[in-house]
């Protein structure tokens, strides 16, 4: 059950971190009015740190 619910928990957090990440740089290249960085960059970055955070989390939960 606590494993469920960790997936449940650590997806919803990994997906709003995603799109607060994705949606800070597209602000930032409106303000700036030219690209902060790449929209291939800004996906890349979008969607492996929170991954990878999602992973760092796992193994730190599945050690106690």
């Amino acid at each position: 059950m606590n494993k469920k619910i960790f997936w449940i928990f650590g997806t919803l957090q990994s997906l709003s971190l995603g799109i607060i990440v994705f949606l800070l740089f597209i602000t930032l290249n409106q303000i700036n009015g030219e690209n902060v960085i790449g929209l291939d960059a800004l996906v890349v970055l979008s969607v492996s740190f929170p991954l990878w955070l999602l992973l760092v989390e796992y193994v730190i939960y599945t050690k106690k």
